[in-house]
């Protein structure tokens, strides 16, 4: 069951569903991303405190630069949703788990293993922001009472898509140049 719990027309908080978004596993992946690239570029010796700043920078500027295209194109495409910024945020933010998965399996196996292991964490995102969204944005599609293969429902279903998708691009972006 993907579905978020309500009580009394408000959602359950996280610690009582184990599907509601919170911010506690993005942040500490993304803490962790970046110690995790500080060690990948140490063991290349390309490390300096500046790389590790332009890492964190690099990453946080991608994040925002994504919630806000998600924001824009939610704005555009005229969805009603229960869909936060944070909620966003929160989705953006679960890659920094296969991005770390990736990077380590880079140090431990060397090039190969980091391109089997992030497709397959990329494949895993990508299944879970599809079956997370889609109960999100589709959902709402439902309760307004538009037609499942109405114009308005297949836009819904594109923009899910593409926000899905953006996912495995930024995973490979923000760690293939950890590698060498």
């Amino acid at each position: 069951d993907w579905q978020v719990r309500y009580q009394q027309d408000t959602p359950v908080a996280p610690r009582f569903d184990v599907n509601a978004p919170d911010l506690y596993i993005p942040v500490m992946a993304f803490i962790t991303y970046i110690l995790v690239a500080g060690l990948a570029l140490g063991t290349q010796n390309r490390f300096s405190p500046d790389s590790l700043g332009l890492q964190a920078s690099s990453a946080l500027a991608w994040l925002i630069v994504e919630v806000l295209a998600a924001l824009l194109s939610l704005y555009l495409v005229t969805v009603n949703t229960d869909l936060t910024t944070i909620d966003l945020f929160a989705f953006a933010g679960y890659k920094y788990v296969g991005m770390i998965i990736g990077l380590i399996a880079g140090l431990l196996f060397g090039r190969s293993g980091y391109y089997v292991v992030l497709s397959w964490c990329c494949l895993s995102i990508f299944v879970f922001m599809i079956r997370t969204l889609r109960l999100k944005l589709l959902s709402e599609a439902a309760a307004e009472g538009l037609l499942v293969r109405g114009a308005k429902s297949q836009l819904r279903m594109y923009l899910t898509m593409a926000i899905a998708a953006t996912q495995p691009l930024f995973m490979y972006w923000l760690t293939y140049h950890l590698l060498r």
